[in-house]
């Protein structure tokens, strides 16, 4: 059951498809949205960008300068949360607790870096929806590797400019036998609940196993009470992450996948298709690591 969400406020135009996809969730399960927004702190990003501490007049003009910066941006996000508020007709209340099972939303502001307050946020959020941002956005894209890999809480990331089907009515599970895509079956079992069509896209790789596994997973989900085709990919000349993303993106209103990644958090250095999904898919993400 989802009853909390979490979702960055970063005062940019990418909030406006977080927004509508948590607006969609809330409503469909009687949730709670957490809309954070992080100030950086100026003295901190001064002293950085000015080594020199005996510049003390430049720190504080640089101090002056960010001051204005994120407080400009702090109520630029704050009247894009409000809005959005008053358009989806969400109450404004004070904790998960005083929204008595119906959707609702707080705003939240904290000083200092942005991925490591949406990691503490995230950690007590039953799912985390977060923009992916334009190709150049960094604070977006190192938001979205910092949840994935250290809230062990499930991602959704919509598509810019695209109303979510919430419920979803057809869902893709991007299925590979390993701990992260388990974890994002298992997270999206309230969706798939409520789902009319499940199928399970696997990448034809000639193992036998894989397609044991497929059938494992099948039973898992009928358990639950979720009847899910399965069909096997042979990778196209662009690879096997393009031909399931391809296919996803013909079969399903929502994908499930796992998150693979490795090497420093920091660097965007997931595997290559969930580096490709996170860049590139045309349908929102559910997504865990």
């Amino acid at each position: 059951m989802i009853k909390t969400i979490l979702v960055p406020s970063l005062g940019t135009e990418a909030d406006a498809a977080a927004f509508a996809a948590a607006a969609a969730v809330a409503r469909a399960f009687g949730a709670h949205i957490d809309a954070v927004h992080v100030r950086l702190d100026p003295v901190e990003v001064a002293v950085g960008m000015t080594p020199d501490t005996s510049a003390a007049t430049m720190i504080e003009g640089v101090v002056d300068q960010l001051e204005r910066d994120a407080q400009q941006r702090q109520e630029q996000a704050h009247q894009a949360f409000a809005q959005f508020c008053a358009r989806e007709n969400l109450a404004i209340v004070a904790g998960a607790s005083a929204a008595k099972d119906s959707a609702s939303a707080e705003w939240h502001v904290e000083i200092g870096r942005e991925p490591a307050w949406m990691a503490r946020y995230g950690v007590a959020a039953d799912l985390i929806v977060a923009a992916r941002g334009g190709p150049e956005d960094a604070t977006a894209r190192t938001i979205l590797e910092t949840v994935l890999i250290e809230t062990g809480r499930p991602l959704l990331i919509p598509v810019a400019g695209v109303a979510p089907a919430i419920p979803p009515q057809r869902v893709a599970i991007a299925w590979k036998a390993t701990p992260q895509a388990a974890r994002a079956v298992a997270s999206a079992l309230p969706f798939l609940v409520q789902a009319r069509e499940t199928v399970l896209l696997s990448i034809d790789e000639g193992d036998a196993e894989d397609e044991d596994n497929a059938d494992r997973i099948g039973r898992y989900l009928a358990a639950h009470g979720i009847s899910a085709a399965a069909q096997r990919l042979k990778p196209g000349s662009e690879g096997g992450a393009a031909t399931l993303l391809a296919a996803a993106r013909e079969r399903a209103d929502l994908l499930v996948m796992g998150g693979y990644g490795h090497g420093r958090v920091y660097e965007w250095v997931f595997g290559g298709f969930t580096k490709l999904a996170l860049a590139e898919a045309q349908l929102p993400i559910l997504i865990a690591h």
